[in-house]
C-alpha cells in the first residue's frame, strides 16, 4: 500500500509530548480554526450528514440535519435518531446488527417524516473503518430531502408513459413469441393425433400435448397481466392477508427454477399479524424480488426468506447469498430506466416500491458487493397497536 502524505499538522501531532505550552496553545487554535472550517464546508451543504453510533446516539449533525429530523439545540448529547426517527431502528436491524465493522452493509432508505413537517427523505447509511474491533461502531448517515422529486415522479412517469410502453411494449412482443412458437407446433401434433385416435389410442401423448399447451397459455397469461400492471396502475384493493400464504405460493410457482439452478429456500414461518394489502399486487413484489434474487445467485446459492413484527410495523425480509450491488448502484436502484441487467429496462423496483408506498409501506435494500443483498418490505400492522412515550 502506498504510503500517505502527511500535513503540517500530522507532524506537529506526531512530537506532541515535546510542544511547550506557548506551542500548545497555538496547535489548540489552530484545531479551533480547522474544526471551524470544515464545519462551514459541511453546513453548506443540502444534504444533512450525520455521525451515529449503533444505538443511535448521534455524535455530529451539520445544519440541513437538524432541520430535517428536528433536533434541538447544538448539544447532541441524549439524542437518538432511533428516538426522532420511529420505525427507523426496526428498518435497518439486518445492517446494524451485522459485527463485520467495517464489512458492514451500506445502506439505501426512503422514509416519511411527520416532523418538524412532512417530508420524504433518502437515507444512504455507510460503516466507518474501524481499527479495532473494540471499538465504537460508527456510521456516516447522509439525508437527502425527495419530497419534491417524489411530488413529480407520478407526472414524469405520466410524461414519458409513451415511451415506456413502446419499451415494454418491444419486450413483451419478444417474450410472446417463443410460447407462441410452441403453442402452434404442439396445436399441430394434436391435430394429427386427434385424426389416429382410433387407430393407435395414443392417449399418454395427446394429454401431455395439451398439458405442454395449457402451461403455455398460464404463461402467456402472467406476461400479459405484468405488462398491463406496469403501464396501468390501480388502486390497491386492501383486505386481509396472510404474507407467508402470499410467498409460499409465490414459491410454489417458481420451485422448479430455484430447483434448477440447485439454489436452497429457507423461510421461517412464525404465526404473522395480518396486513391490509391487496394480495396480487403484492404477489408482483414478492416474484420480482425473488427472481432478481435467483438471477443474483450462482448455482448453489441460498435464499432466506424472514418475517418480523414490532408495534407498528410488519417486515418480510429477502437475504440471498448473490454478487451483491455496487455502492454506486445501490443508490440509483429505484430511478426509473436504470438498471444493471442487460436487456432489464429498470422499471421492476419503482413498480415494487410504488405498490408498496400505496400500502403505507417502504421497500429497503442493504448489500455487501460479492456476498449478498438484503430486500426488506416494510406493511403496517392492521392491528397497529398504541406504543407509550417514555419519560
Amino acid at each position: 500500500m502506498a504510503g500517505k502524505k502527511h500535513s503540517s499538522l500530522d507532524r506537529v501531532l506526531g512530537r506532541l509530548d515535546t510542544l511547550d505550552s506557548v506551542n500548545l496553545a497555538n496547535l489548540v487554535q489552530r484545531l479551533a480554526r480547522e474544526r471551524s472550517l470544515f464545519e462551514e464546508i459541511f453546513n453548506t451543504l443540502q444534504e444533512g450528514i450525520l455521525v451515529i453510533r449503533d444505538d443511535g446516539a448521534i455524535e455530529y449533525a451539520n445544519d440541513s440535519a437538524v432541520r430535517l429530523v428536528g433536533l434541538g439545540g447544538d448539544d447532541f448529547a441524549g439524542q437518538s435518531l432511533w428516538r426522532l426517527v420511529p420505525g427507523l431502528r426496526n428498518s435497518l436491524g439486518a445492517a446494524l446488527d451485522d459485527e463485520g465493522g467495517a464489512a458492514a452493509p451500506v445502506v439505501a432508505r426512503e422514509f416519511e417524516l411527520s416532523y418538524p413537517e412532512p417530508r420524504v427523505v433518502r437515507l444512504y447509511m455507510v460503516p466507518f473503518r474501524a481499527s479495532g474491533h473494540r471499538q465504537v461502531r460508527r456510521f456516516a448517515v447522509i439525508l437527502t430531502d425527495v419530497t419534491a422529486e417524489k411530488a413529480s415522479t407520478e407526472e414524469r412517469i405520466a410524461n414519458e408513459r409513451t415511451s415506456s410502453i413502446l419499451l415494454l411494449a418491444a419486450g413483451v412482443a419478444h417474450e410472446l413469441g417463443n410460447p407462441l412458437n410452441s403453442l402452434t407446433i404442439h396445436l399441430q401434433l394434436v391435430e394429427r393425433k386427434l385424426k389416429k385416435l382410433r387407430a393407435s389410442k395414443d392417449t399418454d401423448s395427446l394429454a401431455e400435448s395439451i398439458a405442454i399447451c395449457r402451461d403455455e397459455v398460464t404463461r402467456l397469461d402472467g406476461i400479459i397481466s405484468n405488462f398491463l400492471e406496469a403501464i396501468r396502475p390501480r388502486p390497491p384493493d386492501l383486505a386481509d392477508t396472510d404474507l407467508s400464504d402470499v410467498v409460499a405460493e409465490v414459491l410454489r410457482v417458481q420451485h422448479r427454477e430455484f430447483a434448477d439452478r440447485r439454489v436452497a429456500i429457507e423461510v421461517e414461518s412464525p404465526r404473522v399479524p395480518l396486513v391490509l394489502a391487496d394480495r396480487n399486487q403484492i404477489k408482483q413484489v414478492v416474484f420480482n424480488i425473488t427472481k432478481n434474487a435467483l438471477e443474483a445467485m450462482q448455482p448453489g446459492g441460498g435464499l432466506k426468506i424472514r418475517f418480523r413484527a414490532d408495534d407498528d410495523s410488519v417486515f418480510l425480509l429477502f437475504a440471498d447469498t448473490g454478487s451483491g450491488i455496487k455502492a454506486e448502484d445501490l443508490v440509483r436502484l429505484f430511478q426509473p430506466y436504470y438498471t444493471t441487467k442487460p436487456g432489464g429496462n429498470g422499471l421492476g423496483l419503482m413498480i415494487a416500491q410504488r405498490i408498496m408506498r400505496d400500502h403505507g409501506g417502504q421497500v429497503g435494500i442493504e448489500s455487501k458487493e460479492g456476498v449478498g443483498t438484503v430486500v426488506t418490505l416494510q406493511f403496517p400492522r392492521k392491528d397497529r397497536r398504541v406504543r407509550m412515550l417514555g419519560a
